[in-house]
């Protein structure tokens, strides 16, 4: 153990000394910040280019209420469908066709366009045809003070969701609150353990080619080296998360108070059990008081935090040692392409199951994934928000880190094979034959 923690300590100084892990561990939360804000701005903003509608309409009865909306402008045609087929009116984005019987046919609506159509423009004009269409139905009823009265009779539902503990308490919950923090820390634990994994792996490839591991091994076990070189760049990981985590916890505390310091306050009495904290909630809808409850509840945040450090440190362990053995078995990074594969599909495979776990967490396959080591760190994340079981996280953690001590055992064995051979790709047959060696 003090050999592994002297290469564990090299390791951490020698990356962690670089300009690059500074940046990169200033930059990154600000990154993150400035993306979501240009994500937020750009699906809020309108586009500025104006789309031109022709209209044809052989009922008579959908142009005269079509109104400008956004970007998007109607005209009347002067010409037939087929002379503007031939000739495209200047300007114009599309030609919107309406049949002589929309009233009892919702498909006697077309659109065509002079170039690609986009689904915002197509929800604009088939909202604005199927409004006009219903209220000249609703006319047909000859229904006095009509609009007064669907006004009247329009009634949105906010509907408020509570979850039942196990002590029979009830609980805020907030299902989008639920879902946000299922992408972002599923998709954080991808992220990372594939960013230090591969690092564990370029690392190894670049020691090997300058014959470095060849030194070291004379004083070390090879065991140790890939050992030290896992926590070492493990604990690396765990300092830059550490240092994002007390950030984001300072600017987005500082925001929140800034902002909704009021309802923060009231959000922690509600969970408190406080009296009179009605008072202190102002004119917050019930869907923000419920996410800003959830942010003051401990349980959910120490749950949600302790669970991404458990799962990421499991899952980079796990995929450390098999990216180092691909490491230990190539000269250079063109030759790991073939070899990572079997690494990335069970990766990949998550991403592509947390989908289907943000939307239904406790369905067969979110649970299955959940416990197979080789998806669970993205896909009990996705779960964990929504909560889980007692029993099922104990057995999905303990098979994670089970897993990860066998992969440590059959990746050594390739690892010490593999840092002595030069000048030659090795197929998944060689590898095999290497974890069966005696030593």
């Amino acid at each position: 153990m003090g050999k592994i923690g002297l290469i564990a300590r090299r390791e951490f100084n020698e990356r962690v000394r670089k300009k690059s892990f500074i940046i990169t561990t200033i930059l990154m939360p600000l990154c993150m910040v400035g993306i979501i804000v240009l994500m937020a701005w750009l699906m809020t903003r309108e586009s500025d280019k104006e789309r031109e509608i022709i209209v044809i309409d052989d009922s008579g009865m959908v142009a005269p209420h079509l109104v400008n909306e956004g970007s998007i402008r109607y005209r009347m045609a002067d010409r037939t469908l087929e002379q503007m087929q031939e000739q495209a009116p200047e300007g114009a984005f599309g030609i919107l066709v309406i049949g002589h019987d929309i009233m009892s046919n919702p498909k006697a609506a077309q659109l065509f366009t002079y170039e690609s159509s986009t689904l915002m423009i197509e929800e604009s004009i088939s909202g604005q045809i199927r409004k006009i269409v219903e209220d000249a139905k609703l006319k047909t009823y000859d229904i006095d003070n009509l609009d007064e009265i669907l006004a009247e009779v329009q009634t949105p539902i906010k509907l408020q969701t509570k979850e039942i503990t196990d002590s029979g308490e009830t609980r805020d919950s907030s299902s989008a609150l639920n879902m946000a923090a299922a992408y972002i820390f599923g998709l954080l634990i991808y992220m990372f353990v594939f960013m230090y994994g591969t690092m564990v792996m370029q690392g190894v490839i670049e020691e090997k080619s300058n014959k470095v591991l060849e030194l070291m091994v004379s004083s070390v076990k090879p065991f140790q080296l890939m050992m030290g070189k896992i926590l070492g760049i493990a604990s690396v990981a765990l300092t830059q998360l550490l240092i994002w985590v007390v950030f984001i916890a300072v600017a987005g505390g500082a925001a929140i108070n800034y902002f909704a310091g009021d309802a923060m306050a009231a959000a922690a009495a509600m969970n408190a059990g406080t009296a009179g904290m009605p008072a202190a909630m102002g004119d917050i809808g019930a869907d923000e008081m419920a996410i800003l409850s959830r942010l003051t509840d401990m349980r959910y945040i120490l749950t949600t935090v302790i669970g991404f450090i458990v799962y990421f440190i499991g899952g980079y362990l796990l995929y450390a040692a098999m990216f180092a053995a691909v490491g230990s078995a190539v000269d250079n990074e063109k030759d790991t392409q073939n070899l990572q594969l079997p690494i990335t599909v069970p990766l990949i495979l998550a991403i592509v199951v947390m989908v289907s776990a943000m939307q239904d967490p406790n369905s067969q396959i979110a649970f299955w994934f959940s416990m197979i080591p080789f998806t669970s760190p993205v896909i009990m994340m996705a779960r964990l928000p929504y909560g889980v079981p007692m029993w099922e996280l104990l057995v999905s953690v303990g098979l994670l880190y089970l897993t990860f001590v066998g992969t440590v055992w059959l990746a050594g064995k390739i690892y010490r094979v593999g840092i002595f051979m030069y000048g030659k790709k090795p197929s998944f047959r060689e590898l095999f034959k290497w974890v069966r060696y005696k030593y």
